[in-house]
């Protein structure tokens, strides 16, 4: 009679079941991804590096999903981040947090000049530098075809985004925003 099989040997990352060997993808924290960074968003205003105190600029951030190649604990991965969330920074003092990165006023099909979900009012003249930071979520493929999620966020930041707060007055327009409602300042 043959020798019976000797037992597989088991550790921490592949278990036994009925003589086969399981592997368990190891759990992964967001520090783990330190070495996977995410491209940083695009990021501009309108009007471009020029706002007018007391009336909304307004702030467009763009971010997309990646996939990105690696290798994390000795095995072959891949990383995916998602935008969740983007903190725009307008540089004096105030903040806000939106979903998206928010769209030009032509896309909206608004008039310059109105408020949107990322614009902003500055209350004093002067020099600001702005920025986003795009808060991503992570997921990690250990070559499954299945995503794994990572708990918390990645963080990506554009940053020093120049914007000149000017002081107008009225003056003569072509027409008025009866006649022009998309006219400046309208």
């Amino acid at each position: 009679m043959p020798a019976p099989a000797p037992a597989p040997v088991c550790n921490t990352v592949v278990g036994c079941r009925g003589g086969y060997q399981v592997w368990t993808p190891p759990e992964v924290t967001i520090s783990d991804l330190a070495a996977f960074t995410p491209a940083r968003p695009s990021f501009t205003a309108e009007p471009d590096g020029v706002a007018v105190r007391g009336m909304p600029a307004n702030f467009v951030a763009a971010a997309t999903e990646q996939h990105i190649a690696g290798e994390l604990f000795d095995y072959p991965v891949v990383v995916r981040f998602v935008p969740a969330a983007f903190v725009f920074h307008y540089g004096d003092g105030s903040s806000r947090t939106s979903s998206t990165g928010g769209a030009s006023w032509p896309t909206l099909g608004q008039a310059q000049f109105t408020p949107t979900a990322t614009s902003h009012a500055y209350g004093e003249r002067g020099d600001y530098a702005a920025s986003v930071t795009v808060r991503y979520a992570a997921s990690v493929d250990f070559g499954t075809g299945s995503w794994r999620e990572v708990p918390g966020f990645v963080d990506a930041t554009a940053g020093g985004y120049a914007v000149r707060v000017v002081e107008v007055h009225t003056a003569l327009v072509d027409r008025t925003c009866l006649e022009d409602p998309r006219g400046p300042g309208c």
